[in-house]
């Protein structure tokens, strides 16, 4: 039927193939979006300040073209696959892989970012205190040893060290003294 030898089953099959990776790496697309939106809407959704915000709009902006430009690759890559070029699989990943690292640095960039990531460091450090000072409070009820009763004794243990240096050099002067005489 065909003086090529290829087999239209094979064809159907790869075709096939073809459109279960591109809709999958769609569906990857989107899921990576919706992700990303939801990330970019927690790092603006508290900017109180107007060029917080405007900054905030124009990273996701960016970020969104980013994603834009992915998705042409994609489909440049795709129709070469089709037409006969050999393309690798993992190159589909590289490129929603680079896609989503400039996408959030598009995002994580914007001064609304950097806020929202201080003031949750901030409440961190603070929750980190308060349970810091509750264990502190329990062990010291319990009658144990807390971090601060034993930096205590180390600093006592430091200054007696110094004063018996001292006294040391002392003694070692008043018998250099008595020698000489």
């Amino acid at each position: 039927m065909t003086d090529s030898g290829a087999n239209p089953n094979d064809w159907n099959a790869f075709v096939e193939q073809w459109n279960e990776q591109f809709m999958s790496a769609v569906e990857q697309n989107m899921e990576a979006q919706v992700q990303f939106v939801e990330s970019w809407a927690d790092a603006v959704g508290e900017a109180t300040e107007e060029n917080e915000l405007s900054e905030g709009v124009q990273g996701y902006a960016r970020a969104y073209e980013t994603w834009m430009d992915a998705s042409e690759q994609m489909a440049d890559r795709m129709t070469d696959a089709l037409e006969g070029e050999d393309v690798d699989a993992e190159e589909f990943r590289d490129i929603w892989l680079n896609t989503a690292n400039d996408a959030f640095k598009d995002v994580m960039s914007t001064t609304a970012f950097a806020r929202m990531t201080g003031e949750t460091v901030g409440d961190v450090l603070e929750a980190q205190q308060q349970a810091d000072e509750a264990a502190e409070s329990t062990l010291r009820t319990l009658g144990f040893a807390t971090e601060s009763d034993v930096v205590e004794v180390g600093d006592r243990l430091v200054e007696l060290e110094r004063r018996q240096h001292d006294v040391e050099r002392k003694l070692d002067r008043v018998l250099d003294h008595l020698e000489d005489e």
